[in-house]
């Protein structure tokens, strides 16, 4: 029989410990005895929710997905917007902190996991699908549009990974509030400016 504490946990809880785990170790890192001790309970805890470390982890890519997905939702609210404005929040929703260190995470599962690989690729999609509608809502044609909108959205990842390196070098500096405000409006500034690029005609 569980134990009150097992009981207590929600598969939710133990999802958010995952996504805490890769986000900041790693996927080498997603083991049972480090939830366990992430979360204070018994292995017995476990697998009161899951069969196995299968299961888990097919439950952490089921959820990361349906993140995605509820992400994703705004984008089809900014379609009255002007393209400009449009790309402006797309792009600073793609390198949201509160996402940039899960996104890094999965994105290494995928190259050893098809199931994740799929679920990388289809939040991907619908990411480039809008990101391309705007630029042909900016006058540009077809082929132009989709070569834009790959190009940004590969740019988008490599601010991902700028914001990684930020947030690593302030860590170990100490960095303080100010100095990460100032970085933020560093970042939002590039944004803009490969967008004056991307949007020439």
């Amino acid at each position: 029989m569980a134990s009150a504490g097992a009981s207590r946990l929600s598969v939710d809880d133990w999802v958010q410990a995952g996504f805490a785990v890769l986000a900041e170790q790693g996927l080498k890192a997603l083991t049972i005895d480090r939830l366990c001790r992430r979360l204070n309970v018994t292995k017995g805890s476990f697998y009161w929710h899951f069969d196995d470390m299968a299961a888990y982890r097919a439950a952490l890519i089921e959820s990361w997905a349906a993140v995605r997905d509820d992400d994703r939702v705004p984008f089809a609210g900014l379609a009255e917007l002007p393209p400009r404005q449009r790309l402006a929040q797309m792009m600073a929703a793609l390198v949201s902190p509160r996402h940039w260190m899960l996104e890094r995470a999965m994105r290494e599962w995928a190259k050893s996991a098809p199931a994740v690989a799929d679920a990388v690729r289809a939040s991907d999609r619908t990411v480039l699908r809008a990101v391309r509608q705007a630029f042909l809502d900016d006058g540009f044609d077809g082929a132009e549009a989709e070569m834009r909108a790959n190009a940004t959205f590969a740019a988008g990842i490599g601010f991902l990974h700028l914001t990684e390196s930020r947030a690593e070098s302030g860590a170990d500096s100490g960095a303080d509030a100010d100095s990460e405000v100032t970085a933020d409006a560093e970042a939002a500034a590039q944004r803009e400016r490969f967008l004056d690029l991307m949007l020439r005609h």
